[in-house]
């Protein structure tokens, strides 16, 4: 029986927090333009934790187990480079200066990672308690593939979002960062920087993509501690990965489409489960290790038919996707 100790549970959350802080002192204390070395450095250095995380966890707990782990770590893996296509889409937008991307990344990972967590125990609470919430998840990530398939050449339209709009006409903006503050005083009177509406923008963008990842990652295991660990580790090298691709995410122009048949082979795989358990045993399920197959197959022929096809028309540029047209308000993507 698979059972995750209150010491270990401890633990796990120590190591992710000391990692995070180690994120949030270099951002806070030496706010600079990120290089492509430290970027790699950092990059490969969090993906080694996390397999290192897998080997411990896998030699510990068992192979099964193990291999859930690891196909939960490459979904939100996968998913958390369409999240950065957003990150991208916003900086931009808000012309961010390059020495306060890395405090507005570090940021948005801790409040993923909040917004996650609590996601994480009301879906395992709902599961545990209602077998038909795997036929809602499922059905949710099938709507969502979609959605995000219907409009995969298209970016979310951040200006537009209604969070943003809110806190724009709510709040007194200043015209500049001042230094990367988040609140500063003019004349006396107290102000937000853009910086701020920034953050804003990040957050409701986090609530999103925690909406559609842990359903997603709920498909390959049921065990939140397994959920937890692969969101996080997925997460943590998510502001290294930003610097260390920023150049190339252009050139995966079938990112979206390929994520969406993920999320679309993620639910029929929930609902499947669902039948199995509701309906009759007789109902074929998906294992683990088949899942981890698909999932890196399909991620293996997007790169490839994406570098190919972006090396023979270098005018082809890659989107987000969004969960909802907006082409007539903004003209075609």
């Amino acid at each position: 029986m698979f059972e995750i100790s209150g010491l270990t549970w401890i633990l796990t959350i120590g190591l992710i927090v000391l990692l995070l802080a180690v994120d949030l002192v270099s951002a806070a204390v030496r706010p600079h333009r990120v290089g492509f070395r430290e970027a790699a450095a950092w990059s490969v250095f969090y993906v080694l934790v996390a397999v290192a995380f897998g080997i411990w966890f896998m030699s510990a707990y068992g192979g099964s187990y193990g291999a859930e782990y690891f196909a939960g770590y490459v979904v939100e893996k996968s998913l958390s480079v369409d999240n950065l296509f957003v990150f991208v889409i916003i900086m931009t937008t808000f012309a961010v200066p390059e020495e306060h991307q890395h405090k507005v990344l570090t940021f948005g990972i801790v409040l993923a990672l909040v917004m996650r967590a609590i996601f994480i125990a009301v879906g395992a609470t709902l599961l545990s308690l209602f077998s038909f919430m795997f036929l809602i998840f499922g059905l949710l990530l099938l709507y969502t593939a979609v959605q995000l398939f219907r409009h995969r050449n298209e970016d979310p339209d951040v200006e537009n979002n209604v969070i943003v709009k809110t806190a724009r006409r709510v709040l007194p903006v200043t015209e500049e960062y001042v230094g990367g503050k988040l609140v500063t005083r003019i004349d006396g009177r107290r102000f937000v920087t853009p910086l701020f509406v920034v953050l804003v923008a990040i957050g409701g963008v986090d609530l999103l993509f925690a909406l559609d990842s842990i359903p997603a990652v709920f498909g390959v295991t049921e065990e939140p501690y397994i959920v937890f660990t692969a969101n996080a580790f997925a997460l943590l090298g998510l502001r290294a990965l930003f610097f260390l691709v920023k150049g190339l995410l252009d050139r995966l122009v079938y990112l979206s489409a390929g994520l969406a048949i993920i999320l679309a082979f993620i639910g029929v795989k929930l609902i499947l489960h669902w039948a199995h358990v509701d309906i009759h045993k007789s109902v074929p399920e998906v294992s683990t290790p088949v899942s981890l197959g698909v999932i890196i197959g399909i991620l293996v022929v997007v790169i490839v038919a994406s570098l190919v096809k972006t090396s023979r028309d270098p005018d082809a540029k890659a989107h987000a996707g969004s969960l909802r047209g907006h082409s007539a308000d903004r003209g075609q993507s």
